[in-house]
C-alpha cells in the first residue's frame, strides 16, 4: 500500500515539475490570465485528460472541462478543479495543486477500474487571479451565471488590452460569456483542493484544513484631499496635509479589524498614492485602497462603519474633505455543512484530523456553490506564504489531500440520500 502510495506522490511530483517549466521565469511562475503561457499549462492539461480517456471540451471563456462518464450518464457530475494561471512573480502551487488533483484522482480511478455512478469532471478554470485585469475568478464566476457581459470591454490589464480582446486573441468568444454558464442540474457536487495561503496549518501541525466558509471582500477607493503647500513657509497650523490625514485613517482601518478579531475580520491597506509628492511640499491629495473581508457580515459592516467615523473627525481636524467609494463587494459563502461532513469522514477514515477553518481568499468554489454542494480542503503553506516564489508545499501534504478528495468522491458516489441531493441541487 504504501509503495503504491510513493508512486502516486511521484506522479503528482512529476506533473507539478512539467507544467511548471511552462511560464517559469527567474524569480518564480509567470502564466497570467489569457496568455500564450496559461495557454500551453491548458494544453498540457487537455492532453493528459485525453490520456486517461476523458472527452475534453472548452467553454466561451476558456474554462476547460474534462468528463469521465458514469454508469448514470445523466446524473449530476462530481466536479474536482482550480486554476493553472498565476499571478506576477508567482509561485508554482497556488491553484495548481487543485487541477492536479483532479487528474491523479481519475488516474487512480482508471488504474482500479473503479466505475462511478456519476460522471466525474475535472476542470481547470480560467482567469481565477485578479493579476491581469482586476478582477478575480472570471471563469467561474461566468459557470456559475455570475459575470457580466459588459466586463469583456470594461476590464483593462496595464497595456490597456481589455479582456475581450485578449480572450478572442487566444479563440474564445468574450461575446458569448452567457453560454457559459450551466445548468444546476449539471452538478452534484464540486471540491477544491488549494493550498492555505496562510500559516495556521503549519503552525498547528495539521496535515488538512476543511473550509468552513470563504470571506468576500469590500474594497473602498479614499480620496484625500488637502492643500499642497511649501514645506519651509506654511506653518504647522496652517496646514491641510492630505498625507497626515490619510494615515491617521489607515490607522483607523487597522484599529477598527483588531477589535473584530473574534469574528476573523481583516483589513488591509495595501496601495497608497501621494499625488505631486516631493520632500519640500505639503502632500494636498492622497489616493488609497482599502480591502475589509470577514466571513461575519455584520463585523465586516462595523469596519467599515468605524472608518466612516473616523472620516468626519479626520475632515474637522486636519481640514481635508475625503470621499468613500466602494469599488466592489461581494458576499462572504458558507459552504456546504454535508460536504463538510463528507470531507471529514473521509479525513477520518484516512487517520487525518482536520482542521476546521474559515478562508480569507477568494477561490473558485466561492462561486461553484452557488450551482452546487461545494466543498475547499487546504494543505499546509510553509510560513503562510503565496503568490511568491517562495511559495511552498510538501508534496506528501498535497498527496495526502489527493487522498482526502478521493475518499470524498467516493462517498459522494455511493450517496444515495435524497436530503442530500436535494441541497446540493
Amino acid at each position: 500500500m504504501k509503495q503504491i502510495w510513493m508512486k502516486s506522490l511521484q506522479r503528482i511530483q512529476k506533473n507539478l515539475e512539467t507544467i511548471n517549466s511552462i511560464g517559469k521565469t527567474d524569480n518564480g511562475m509567470e502564466r497570467l490570465a489569457f496568455t500564450e503561457a496559461e495557454q500551453q499549462a491548458r494544453q498540457w492539461f487537455k492532453e493528459r485528460c485525453i490520456e486517461e480517456g476523458m472527452e475534453v471540451r472548452t467553454d466561451p471563456v476558456g474554462n476547460v472541462i474534462a468528463r469521465r462518464e458514469g454508469k448514470r450518464e445523466q446524473a449530476g457530475a462530481i466536479a474536482i478543479g482550480s486554476h493553472l494561471d498565476t499571478v506576477y512573480n508567482g509561485g508554482r502551487f497556488d491553484g495548481t495543486i487543485g487541477v492536479l488533483a483532479g487528474l491523479e484522482i481519475v488516474h487512480r480511478l482508471n488504474r482500479k477500474k473503479v466505475m462511478t455512478d456519476r460522471p466525474i469532471e475535472i476542470i481547470a478554470f480560467a482567469a481565477e487571479e485578479s493579476a491581469r485585469f482586476g478582477m478575480a475568478t472570471i471563469g467561474s464566476k461566468a459557470m456559475a451565471g455570475l459575470l457580466d457581459e459588459g466586463c469583456t470591454d470594461r476590464l483593462l490589464d496595464k497595456d490597456g488590452v481589455s479582456l475581450g480582446e485578449a480572450m478572442n486573441q487566444l479563440g474564445y468568444r468574450g461575446e458569448l460569456l452567457s453560454k457559459a454558464a450551466r445548468r444546476k442540474e449539471e452538478l452534484f457536487a464540486f471540491l477544491e483542493l488549494h493550498i492555505e495561503q496562510g500559516p495556521e496549518l503549519e503552525q498547528l501541525g495539521k496535515q488538512v484544513g476543511i473550509a468552513t466558509g470563504i470571506a468576500a471582500p469590500v474594497r473602498l477607493k479614499v480620496q484625500v484631499n488637502g492643500m499642497a503647500a511649501h514645506s519651509g513657509t506654511t506653518s504647522m497650523v496652517r496646514r491641510q496635509d492630505a498625507l497626515v490625514a490619510a494615515s491617521k485613517l489607515v490607522l483607523a482601518v487597522e484599529a477598527a479589524a483588531k477589535r473584530e478579531k473574534a469574528y476573523r475580520t481583516v483589513a488591509t491597506v495595501g496601495m497608497l498614492e501621494v499625488r505631486s509628492g516631493a520632500m519640500n511640499i505639503v502632500p494636498g491629495d492622497v489616493q488609497f485602497y482599502v480591502d475589509i473581508r470577514s466571513l461575519d457580515r455584520a463585523s465586516r459592516l462595523r469596519v467599515m462603519r468605524s472608518l466612516e467615523d473616523t472620516v468626519r473627525c479626520v475632515e474637522e481636524e486636519n481640514g481635508v474633505h475625503v470621499t468613500l467609494e466602494t469599488i466592489s463587494k461581494e458576499e462572504p459563502v458558507l459552504l456546504d455543512a454535508c460536504v463538510q461532513q463528507v470531507l471529514g469522514n473521509a479525513c477520518e477514515t484516512l487517520g487525518i484530523q482536520p482542521n476546521l477553518m474559515p478562508s480569507g481568499a477568494g477561490h473558485d468554489a466561492m462561486n461553484m456553490a452557488a450551482l452546487c454542494a461545494a466543498g475547499l480542503v487546504f494543505t499546509p503553506s510553509r510560513k503562510g506564504v503565496s503568490h511568491h516564489p517562495e511559495e511552498y508545499t510538501e508534496i506528501a501534504d498535497i498527496t495526502r489531500g489527493v487522498d482526502v478528495l478521493e475518499a470524498a468522491v467516493l462517498q459522494l458516489d455511493h450517496s444515495g440520500k435524497e436530503r442530500f441531493a436535494d441541497e446540493a441541487i
